[in-house]
């Protein structure tokens, strides 16, 4: 009976044997290189997915000491050395910039991670003012208001100087259709403008400001050459100013007075001959008077 149940029994039991499944080379590498990344540090450490509904990241807490205090810091214990300088900015007053964290007798660089750092519970640093760094920042922060300062003078100057061409246009209007305009008014619009251009030169830019700085010279010295022109334009009579150019008189060419003077020759049947040397005067008046001359005829 019993080897007869074993034998009954044995198809049964390898029906429900465990079968192992066996993955791809491919996909599992895949899988692995998937759930790692390289931290800044060159440390080759696994994937942290901010999605996920992993468990929270512990806070640890780390003493810094600045001077003689100490000052207690709860953080999380992947943040970075960055994030620490900040909230030490609310309790020193050190801009983060200005601020130099030692932690094992090396300073740690802002984008370096605590925990990668090997920051733990209870860990001890140092904080140093950077002098260096400070003054780089101070310089950083006195060219920067030179340039928005010099920025916001050309913007300012710019207004004004299209304001006082609109007045420009209007006296150029009103002179070329031949009115008369007070020389005053193109005198103070002259000096406006050359205050305007007294304050570009007092100007101090560099780079792209420089060159609006220069734009707006030229554009100032036009509309003073145009208003130069306008003041001897409104100097000139009425009369005139709207006189329509006048013809250039033409030259007279010279009166060229032809004379004649007529020869005599001998006919060849007259018997008489008129002296050639008559003057052209006593020519003319004996070719007048005289009969007309005879000729000897032969009859045949």
């Amino acid at each position: 009976m019993m080897s007869t149940r074993r034998k009954g029994m044995a198809p049964a039991m390898a029906k429900t044997a465990f079968i192992p499944v066996i993955e791809s080379p491919t996909a599992a590498a895949t899988a692995t290189v998937e759930e790692w990344e390289v931290r800044p540090g060159g440390m080759l450490v696994q994937k942290r997915d901010p999605d996920s509904a992993a468990a929270p990241v512990p806070a640890i807490r780390v003493r810094i000491k600045y001077g003689a205090v100490y000052h207690e810091i709860y953080l999380s214990s992947q943040a970075t050395f960055g994030e620490l300088k900040k909230l030490l900015s609310a309790r020193t007053g050190l801009h983060p910039q200005d601020q130099k964290l030692v932690y094992k007798d090396k300073e740690r660089d802002s984008n370096a991670y605590l925990d990668i750092s090997g920051v733990k519970n209870g860990s001890k640093m140092v904080l140093v003012e950077d002098a260096a760094a400070q003054a780089k920042r101070f310089l950083e922060m006195r060219r920067q208001a030179r340039i928005d300062k010099a920025s916001k003078s050309i913007s300012q100057i710019s207004l004004e100087v299209d304001k006082l061409a609109s007045q420009v246009s209007a006296l150029e209007a009103s002179i070329s259709k031949g009115g008369k305009v007070p020389e005053k008014d193109v005198l103070n619009l002259i000096e406006l403008l050359m205050t305007q251009l007294v304050k570009l030169d007092g100007v101090v830019a560099d780079g792209d400001l420089k060159l609006q700085r220069r734009m707006q010279e030229r554009r100032v010295q036009k509309y003073v050459e145009t208003l130069d022109v306008l003041k001897i334009k409104n100097a000139l009579p009425r009369a005139a100013n709207q006189r329509t150019p006048a013809r250039q008189p033409q030259k007279q060419q010279p009166s060229v007075v032809v004379t004649t003077k007529w020869e005599t020759f001998d006919s060849l049947f007259s018997p008489t001959a008129v002296p050639s040397t008559a003057t052209s005067a006593s020519a003319s008046s004996t070719a007048s008077s005289a009969a007309t001359p005879r000729f000897d005829w032969e009859l045949f």
